[in-house]
């Protein structure tokens, strides 16, 4: 379609600088008259003084000499001295020709002071007064101007050349395209490919992979299709690299029957698939979760002839272990090793990551194993899997250990790498370890990132060290300018959190200090501080105040105050706000309905609750795991434990999970009811779900043991003892 909107666009391009050119021939004519009056006759029979010959005298001579002082004027760049002795070889018979205004050109584009307006008033003046360009002027135009990178003069000079009658070198409009494609100017790239199949030229193989690649990558996958089909009906096929990109972009952009159409067609047509062609087709399929296609693709594979290499077997692999099917993704591993194809670096590391983020540790040292022996060397990616699914699992000692080994070694280990270390001992409220690791490894040539600094500022924030927290922001080497907001941010929102009101002025003095303004979390913060200390003016006085001057409250900004205000005993107020935000547009959404329905059933306001649930579906929100949690806290607390377990097992038949405080829910409320008996068959339903109790659950158990468990139930009682001393074995191990 850019195709037709081009001839268009360069006409008009043209007109505007036609008329910018007249307007540059005027004050030009104007200019030229009166250095003509500057120059009587008898200037020119000055003598033999050896300043200007006399052309009188030899015309030859005179206009020889003239030439070199041009040429040596231009050469310096000296515009107007060079076009004064351009002028001056008027006054011989028959001169300056149309190669001594080529000379000038060719000699001004090689001096380092050019002046693209000068050569075009230059052209315009040929124009309209002579001599007329001939095709040596384009071309030395077109290839100076390629030379300075001009590009966008230089394809003007292309079109006008084809105006005059002139063809353009093949090599110049190529190397014009590669430029303009290398610059990423993908309008002016059209222009010039549309040039050049006008002339009847095909570009070579390499500048169209560039060519389609960037339209691709640009987004414009339609549009590189349109050309390649102009190139097909124009009779010109081009290999499979060149086309390659286009069936990528389309299967990238959810287009995967198109690109499989595409491929029938050329493949109808003659042309020879590489396996890159059917890998794109993979990739398509594969994102898009049509396996069945994906595995017709590979006989498909077979039976033209075409082996699936590495590429074509990860890219498979890497789609099925983002969708779960890990056990079908090891199978395809296990057909590319019988087809004698090696599984690569790669391969492993995202079979690592995998194995490590679904908990399966075992497996992942295992296949850790498989690649030392192999001869891989773990590369970022790999230590980054292996420590984050040890601190994933809990097993911080073993992640810690790892991580030493790895800086003992003086393996290639990155700043993200580190990153997740230093989470992981935040989360173990190990903050003061990360920050000294972190100076001890800045010692030996390690720089961390912003990310870092955060990372231990949110470890300091967490285990309530607020104002080590600020002092650290001066003892980090930040990147920039000074700490950023999610800086402030984060030692602010804890400040909230905490109540602290103290922190929070020295946190928004410092901001301002230096110069960092608030944003929509700075202001969720406050709102959830002012609310929390029940200073519900001032909330509803700083929502106005982002309203009217902005920023913007979120959804998340609403929910905020929802909570917060329902957390206050102020469900009325919070509810009447509910409604008025409704004409926001993005409010309200599931969590809105969540916090308004434990509040509701709280206030034990049922007709709300069922007004509310009905507004949720019509929404098209459907209840999840902390929507039941709600529900079961209702059902616990009016002691109708049975109608609890019964929506327990809707639940699990609806395909949602119970949360570990759905079941510590039931189990305090079987406790309070003295159904010890009951409380250990949950136990045991937790267990066969692959639910583990928490320090709640351990917590109601010992209850439960203490209060004449132990005598009524002495079965029940040593099985719950075992997994107590199970879950408390577990909790040392990790650390």
């Amino acid at each position: 379609m850019l195709f037709f909107v081009s001839p268009a666009r360069n006409r008009l391009t043209r007109i505007c600088r036609t008329t910018w050119f007249f307007h540059q021939f005027l004050e030009l004519s104007i200019s030229c008259s009166l250095e003509t009056l500057e120059f009587p006759e008898e200037s020119f029979c000055l003598g033999d003084d050896g300043r200007n010959p006399n052309p009188c005298h030899d015309p030859n001579f005179y206009y020889t000499t003239m030439q070199r002082r041009m040429q040596d004027c231009a050469k310096s760049g000296l515009w107007n001295e060079a076009l004064n002795s351009l002028n001056l070889m008027e006054v011989v018979v028959g001169k300056p020709t149309v190669y001594d205004y080529n000379a000038l050109v060719y000699y001004y584009l090689k001096s380092s002071h050019v002046v693209v307006g000068k050569l075009v008033e230059l052209y315009v003046e040929m124009k309209r007064f002579g001599p007329n360009p001939n095709a040596s002027t384009f071309n030395t135009l077109l290839s100076g101007l390629l030379r300075l990178d001009k590009l966008e003069d230089a394809l003007y000079v292309a079109e006008e050349m084809c105006i005059n009658g002139f063809v353009p070198s093949f090599c110049d409009l190529m190397k014009l395209l590669r430029k303009l494609l290398n610059l990423g100017n993908l309008l002016d790239s059209f222009s010039a490919l549309e040039l050049m199949l006008r002339l009847g030229y095909f570009p070579t193989e390499p500048s169209l992979n560039l060519f389609f690649s960037s339209l691709c990558r640009a987004g414009k996958v339609c549009e590189a299709y349109f050309v390649f089909s102009v190139l097909l009906n124009k009779g010109f096929f081009p290999s499979a690299y060149c086309y390659n990109p286009i069936l990528l972009g389309l299967c990238k952009s959810g287009q995967s029957f198109t690109a499989l159409g595409i491929f029938y067609l050329l493949k109808k047509k003659g042309v020879s698939h590489n396996v890159y062609s059917y890998t794109a087709l993979v990739h398509g399929f594969s994102r898009e979760g049509l396996y069945d296609e994906v595995y017709r693709i590979f006989n498909l594979m077979r039976d033209d002839g075409c082996q699936p290499n590495v590429i074509t077997y990860t890219t498979v692999i890497k789609f099925l272990c983002e969708d779960g099917k890990v056990e079908e993704a090891l199978n395809i591993m296990d057909m590319m090793v019988k087809e004698n194809c090696h599984p690569d670096l790669v391969t492993y590391n995202i079979f690592l990551r995998t194995l490590c983020s679904n908990g399966r540790l075992l497996e992942a040292c295992e296949l850790f194993r498989i690649m030392e022996e192999k001869g891989f060397l773990p590369d970022p990616f790999t230590y980054s899997a292996l420590i984050g699914g040890l601190l994933k699992a809990g097993q911080v000692g073993n992640a810690n250990q790892l991580f030493l080994e790895i800086l003992t070694r003086g393996s290639n280990i990155d700043v993200a790498t580190c990153n997740i270390y230093f989470h992981g001992l935040c989360r173990e409220n190990r903050s003061r370890e990360a920050f000294s690791l972190v100076r001890c490894m800045m010692e030996n040539g390690f720089v961390p990132s912003n990310v870092t600094y955060n990372t231990i500022l949110n470890g300091f924030c967490k285990e309530n060290n607020l104002d080590e927290a600020l002092e650290l922001l001066d003892h980090f080497k930040w990147f920039g300018n000074g700490p950023e907001i999610v800086s402030f941010n984060t030692v602010m929102t804890a400040a909230c959190n905490q109540g602290d009101s103290s922190m929070i002025r020295r946190v928004l003095y410092r901001m301002e200090f230096e110069g960092v303004k608030l944003n929509i979390v700075s202001f969720t913060g406050l709102i959830q501080y002012l609310c929390m200390v029940g200073k519900v003016t001032e909330c509803f006085k700083l929502l106005d105040a982002m309203v009217s001057n902005g920023p913007t409250p979120t959804t998340v900004t609403f929910n905020v105050l929802l909570d917060s205000l329902c957390k206050k005993g102020l469900f009325g107020t919070a509810y009447r706000i509910f409604k008025d935000a409704k004409s926001t547009g993005s409010f309200p959404n599931k969590t809105s309905y969540n916090i308004l329905l434990h509040a509701s059933i709280r206030e034990n306001n049922y007709p709300l609750v069922r007004q509310l649930l009905m507004e949720m579906y019509a929404q098209g929100f459907m209840p999840d795991t902390i929507t039941y949690g709600s529900f079961t806290y209702g059902l616990c607390k009016e002691g109708n434990i049975s109608a609890a377990l019964q929506l327990r097992n809707w639940m699990v038949e609806s395909g949602i999970t119970p949360s570990i405080t759905i079941y510590n829910t039931i189990l305090n409320a079987m406790f309070r009811s003295g159904k010890l008996w009951d409380v250990f068959l949950i136990l045991v339903d937790m267990a066969i779900e692959g639910c583990e109790p928490n320090m709640v659950s351990f917590s109601i158990l010992r209850r439960a043991m203490l209060n004449g468990g132990v005598k009524r139930f002495p079965e029940a009682m040593k099985g719950l003892e075992l997994l107590m001393n199970n879950g408390s074995r577990r909790g040392t191990q990790s650390r």
